[in-house]
């Protein structure tokens, strides 16, 4: 069983790793263009209008979050009349979500778009159109979520890794189309990205319907009690997003306040490409997501153990493979990306990554600690510190700190936030603290060191320039992979993916 379970992750982690290269791909020469195209401010100005949006993100990514442990849950027990039941109870649950964000966008947000957004007058007309657009994009988006939730519940990678390349591609499209349309650029981007959404979701629909028994519209089945389990469960992951809402989008609205639109775009140059750096080491907690699930749902927890210590390792590895190369030559990649970029954005970037860092070590523990379904104490304890973030942040800017300081205070939270989630853990699940420090942390902070100490003498020693900045990343690369195969591996892992290898060789 759990050799099975061993080659369906390293299947799905390969998916979804070769996904993520050539979505990353994409997506960085997307925002190259982007930026070029609409200019730094209007690319500020269009960041902090779908920052308000994303502020009601909590609604489609909370609701994510139970679909898929509930569905993962049915399936670690092998019942389909509960995968059934739970298909039609979401969908009431969703179409709620969906009319009450747009109500409370289309009236609170329209009305702090008008009368609190500091924007250029002559383009408030253009802000407001994109912000109509990005509620229209967000609602299609919540309804493609239950669908999404289904086919990662099934381990289908395959399928969501072919979808999320149709949907970047797309948006690829979207970049060709802007440089020759002759209307507002900015007017047009929030209309383009909106039909991207729809045909995504359109997509996602007809494939669950194709190929999932319980996605079906010909009976409806109805749970009291299974609507109250998940309503349960997500009304404390509710409390949960919202405050990480703080902690990502009211951040950016606050140094809108008190800066200007170029270090915004600064900021949300730093999140982009933090957060697809990050998607290398999320992507294969998406993976591991199902599995420990089902394994807790069947009662396994030696299998369910063994996948958090490795996913643990793993995906802080597959994050700092790239992270390491990436953070001693920003200055190279920003300027050979972006050309022109805001001068903070590479000291914001850098910041950026040490906190996507710190997080990604914590992701398959946030997975272990929504597997009892007991949210209450977990999401309100993480979600005070997550308020904390935007409390501190505020304080300081106020007192006249640099911009740069919110990403320090973001830093020392995940710090906290680590060590809270495992006391947590251990209470829910009994995940046992030591151990995890012995096959986690330890391994983790030997190859941090092992690896950083030389990349920094090569980074010091060899000259600049672009060719040298790429033989300085193959030695940065180099030095993390031997690293970590020899210090971050035992034996067993060592073994196993040798093993992955060359039966992928052999196939060939």
């Amino acid at each position: 069983m759990q050799g099975n379970n061993n080659k369906r992750i390293a299947k799905n982690t390969l998916m979804l790793y070769s996904r993520q290269i050539l979505i990353l791909l994409i997506s960085l020469y997307t925002v190259r263009v982007i930026l070029n195209v609409l200019g730094v401010e209007d690319y500020g100005i269009y960041s902090v209008v779908g920052g308000i949006v994303s502020l009601f993100s909590f609604l489609s990514g909370t609701m994510a979050s139970a679909t898929q442990r509930f569905f993962s849950f049915a399936l670690g027990q092998n019942n389909s009349k509960t995968l059934k039941k739970t298909f039609s109870v979401n969908l009431i649950i969703y179409a709620g979500i969906a009319i009450l964000a747009f109500l409370l966008l289309e009236t609170v947000g329209t009305w702090y778009v008008t009368n609190k957004l500091k924007v250029p007058p002559e383009r408030f007309e253009v802000v407001l159109f994109i912000f109509h657009f990005s509620v229209l994009t967000f609602i299609t988006i919540i309804f493609a979520s239950p669908f999404k939730a289904i086919i990662i519940a099934h381990e289908d990678m395959q399928i969501y890794a072919y979808v999320s390349i149709i949907e970047a591609a797309l948006k690829l499209i979207i970049v060709f189309l802007l440089i020759y349309l002759p209307w507002d650029k900015l007017e047009i981007y929030g209309f383009l990205l909106f039909l991207v959404a729809l045909i995504n979701t359109l997509i996602y629909v007809i494939i669950c319907i194709k190929n999932y028994s319980e996605c079906q519209f010909r009976k409806f089945y109805w749970d009291k009690f299974l609507l109250n389990k998940i309503i349960g469960f997500t009304g404390w992951t509710l409390f949960g997003q919202i405050t990480t809402v703080f902690r990502n989008q009211a951040v950016t609205i606050l140094l809108n306040q008190a800066f200007n639109p170029i270090i915004v775009a600064a900021r949300a140059i730093a999140t982009n490409v933090a957060n697809q750096i990050n998607l290398f080491s999320s992507n294969f907690n998406v993976g591991l997501y199902p599995p420990i699930i089902k394994s807790y749902a069947s009662g396994n927890k030696e299998n369910m153990f063994y996948l958090i210590f490795n996913g643990s390792k793993i995906t802080f590895f597959l994050l700092w493979l790239f992270a390491l190369p990436m953070f001693l030559e920003m200055d190279t990649i920003l300027n050979l990306w972006l050309k022109n970029p805001p001068q903070e954005a590479i000291l914001f970037t850098r910041l950026a990554l040490v906190e996507v860092l710190i997080n990604s070590i914590s992701l398959p523990i946030v997975t272990a600690a929504r597997a009892p379904g007991k949210m209450k104490i977990y999401e309100t304890t993480l979600g005070s510190i997550n308020i904390s973030i935007f409390i501190v942040s505020w304080i300081i800017i106020s007192m006249g700190k640099a911009a740069y300081s919110v990403f320090v205070v973001a830093i020392l939270a995940n710090l906290a936030m680590f060590i809270v989630r495992l006391f947590i853990v251990k209470n829910l699940i009994g995940l046992s603290i030591k151990l995890f420090f012995i096959q986690v942390v330890m391994p983790v902070a030997g190859v941090i060191i092992l690896s950083a100490i030389p990349s920094f003498v090569i980074k010091y020693y060899l000259p600049n320039g672009l060719l040298f900045s790429c033989i300085k990343i193959l030695f940065y690369v180099a030095f993390a992979s031997v690293t970590m195969c020899f210090i971050g591996l035992n034996k067993r892992s060592r073994i196993k993916i040798k093993e992955i290898i060359l039966n992928k060789i052999s196939l060939k």
